[in-house]
């Protein structure tokens, strides 16, 4: 029998602290209030449930622990959960998301312990200004200090988040930073432009006009700049906003990236698996921790979001995650999965990006080239 191929997701809904731009399902908590084992215990009925429900058994291709903040988690319900995902199968990469005032070398240690193989610290910026600004809650300092110690337990990849485009942020300053990081050990960065949501404090900041912001053209700047350092220090920029040592990539995201189909479980997390004729699933479990556990009490699902995908969206969203690698996104596996060809109804607008030096046309796969990265969004919605 075919397996069902599904990277794993397990959302953890809290936080010490909601940063002032994040607009994920979390929630702030004093740690002491965490319900870890009864946590555990609704995420594995979930898995159970969603397992079943598959066409087929279930093949895990990595394992993800987001939130909020993992590593507040207990570590025993932590690696409960990798142990129920292991039994369907042998998992290549196992991460957990870390806050640097959450992670320290015997933390670190214990997660190893548990099976977890990769470290994503949320570093942000190595300057007390910019974190001040975004309201984290470690300064520089204890930033480096989560990276030394995360690979001083050994045994683990180690990754960093990094935001650009705060105010007054230069150029220089954010080069420095990545070269820090990278000369301590970490062999991935994820660096994002700092956006602005609806119902976060910065989108209320924003809209009354109260929030200092950087000028577009100086965002840019500030992406060239990582582009280039990146380039010199021999990482591998695989998609828009990553980049690794060679063959150091998440697993994880670039199966996200190349349309496989994902088990979200948790309070707030999504999901998405394929059913008949080419269409899929996708499912957003509510952001309510109360009524989640009180759901897998009952070995019930949990209360949420379904939506329905046809052929065709599935198609579009598979052009708009697989563009923005350096893969390019791949036509022939997309016909495969949904019986439709991804070039129908988009051959002329294809060829009018091929024109304009926007869209690499290699057959059986389109790429954006990476000069045009910093656009990619505007590239992709114009295929479409």
């Amino acid at each position: 029998m075919n397996a069902s191929r599904a990277a794993v997701y397990v959302h953890v809904p809290w936080c010490l602290q909601r940063c002032p731009y994040c607009d994920f399902a979390t929630e702030a908590i004093a740690p002491a209030r965490i319900p870890h084992e009864a946590y555990a215990r609704a995420v594995l009925t979930e898995l159970e449930l969603r397992a079943r429900a598959l066409a087929a058994p279930l093949e895990p291709i990595s394992l993800f622990f987001g939130g909020g903040t993992p590593s507040l988690w207990s570590h025993d319900a932590l690696g409960a959960v990798i142990a129920a995902v292991s039994r369907f199968g042998p998992l290549g990469e196992v991460t957990v998301e870390c806050n640097p005032t959450s992670i320290d070398r015997d933390r670190a240690s214990s997660l190893r312990d548990r099976g977890v193989t990769r470290l994503s610290l949320g570093i942000q910026s190595l300057r007390d200004v910019h974190l001040r600004y975004l309201g984290r809650l470690h300064d520089a300092a204890g930033g480096l200090k989560a990276v030394r110690e995360a690979i001083a337990a050994g045994g683990l990849r180690v990754s960093a988040d990094v935001m650009f485009g705060m105010a007054e942020q230069r150029r220089d300053e954010l080069v420095d930073d990545v070269r820090a990081l990278v000369n301590e050990g970490v062999e991935h960065l994820s660096c994002y432009a700092l956006t602005i949501e609806q119902g976060t404090r910065f989108g209320e900041l924003a809209r009354k006009g109260r929030l200092p912001r950087l000028p577009d053209d100086d965002v840019a700047a500030l992406y060239e700049g990582i582009e280039r350092t990146m380039g010199d220090l021999g990482f591998v920029h695989y998609e828009v906003s990553n980049y690794a040592r060679p063959g150091r990539g998440s697993e994880h995201n670039l199966s996200y990236w190349r349309g496989e189909a994902y088990l979200g479980l948790g309070a707030g997390a999504v999901g998405c698996v394929p059913t008949e004729g080419g269409a899929a699933r996708r499912w957003r479990n509510a952001h309510d921790v109360p009524g989640y556990l009180a759901s897998l009490e009952r070995a019930e699902l949990p209360a949420g979001e379904l939506e329905d995908l046809d052929a065709d969206t599935r198609v579009r969203e598979g052009l708009m995650l697989g563009m923005r690698t350096d893969e390019g996104c791949d036509l022939r596996a997309w016909a495969r999965r949904t019986g439709t060809d991804p070039r129908a109804s988009r051959a002329a607008r294809i060829a009018r990006q091929v024109e304009r030096g926007n869209v690499i046309d290699e057959g059986d796969v389109l790429r954006i080239p990476q000069a045009r990265w910093l656009v990619a969004d505007d590239i992709v919605a114009s295929v479409f």
